[in-house]
């Protein structure tokens, strides 16, 4: 079970690909890092040094080849970090700079840079939206906040903070959204403005979230039991929604959950689904890259939550199986 104040943690790619050929980081004498085929054959070359606790012969997980540090003799570009490549050895991008690591995965695409721009690539490598504005932010709930004009300063605290420019939000193909006049109960609120309900389903995909919505009670009752501040029915209502959908390499469904805020809870991957594509098996994605059948993490959930409250018998919002 994990509490409601959590830190984002570290993501790496998620790799849930049919069976392809093997590839390996291997390091060299002075530790530099390449790639190469189980076979033998160097598809990249030793030449970057990794800050992450890679070992020679690891395995390369995901659609892409992700060097996670700094390229030998070339000069570190600002707000950037690390190299990803394809699996022929191709350059693909240099990932956005977040959290003293290469971006996170949100919603399927990551954030990389070039020339100073930011843009967006799926798990794929392929580039979705292009690197046209000074700063964007990750996606939530289908949208990214952007500026142009905008600039890096160091705040108070010591960290950089993006101010001054023009801002405006974007939806998933990249497109400049603006606020509505009006406003409907799903709409998404952004910096005081809000902008339209931005998901659209077939039937099959109203299915799938017909199954979590079916069990909101239930789930919300869980991921809220350790909370220590007394929620309402209403505040404690989840939303689910398709982040992404079946693709080359991805055969799933993944379904994000949401707070009435439209916030999303599942940057950790706590309360993250994946979907079969025939819309017939479920599971939650634990940690970096494991599957647990849905009934399965359900039964854990539930055990742990019971356990919480055995504990802590004053907790304000009650998990009742």
């Amino acid at each position: 079970m994990k509490y409601l104040l959590i830190t984002i943690l570290f993501i790496p790619m998620i790799s849930f690909s049919q069976e392809k050929e093997g590839l390996v980081y291997f390091k060299s004498k002075d530790s530099l890092v390449g790639v190469k085929k189980q076979s033998g054959e160097i598809i990249i070359p030793a030449q970057f040094k990794i800050y992450s606790d890679l070992k020679d012969g690891d395995p390369v997980q995901g659609e892409t080849i992700l060097f996670d540090g700094v390229k030998k003799d070339e000069k570190w570009v600002e707000n950037t970090w690390g190299y990803v490549y394809d699996r022929k050895g191709n350059f693909l991008y240099t990932p956005f700079l977040y959290d003293n690591g290469p971006d996170y995965f949100s919603e399927g695409v990551r954030r990389f840079v070039k020339n100073g721009k930011i843009g967006f690539a799926d798990r794929n490598g392929k580039i979705v939206i292009e690197p046209n504005h000074d700063f964007a932010t990750f996606f939530i709930f289908g949208y990214a906040s952007f500026c142009d004009g905008c600039q890096w300063k160091k705040g108070e605290d010591g960290y950089k903070e993006v101010v001054g420019g023009k801002w405006g939000v974007m939806n998933a193909k990249g497109e400049t959204v603006q606020p509505l006049a009006r406003h409907s109960g799903k709409d998404l609120e952004i910096n005081g403005e809000f902008y339209p309900y931005p998901f659209q389903y077939n039937q099959k995909e109203k299915d799938i979230l017909q199954f979590f919505e079916k069990q909101n009670k239930m789930l919300s009752d869980l991921y809220y039991v350790n909370l220590y501040n007394k929620l309402s029915e209403d505040q404690k209502k989840l939303f689910f929604e398709i982040v992404e959908k079946p693709k080359e390499n991805f055969p799933y469904y993944q379904v994000n959950t949401y707070d009435y805020r439209k916030i999303d809870i599942t940057l950790s991957y706590q309360y993250k689904f994946l979907v079969s594509e025939d819309g017939k098996t479920y599971y939650s994605l634990d940690g970096e890259d494991k599957k647990t059948p849905f009934k399965e993490w359900l039964k854990n959930e539930a055990k742990e939550a019971k356990q919480f409250q055995k504990e802590h018998p004053d907790n304000p919002n009650k998990f009742v199986n």
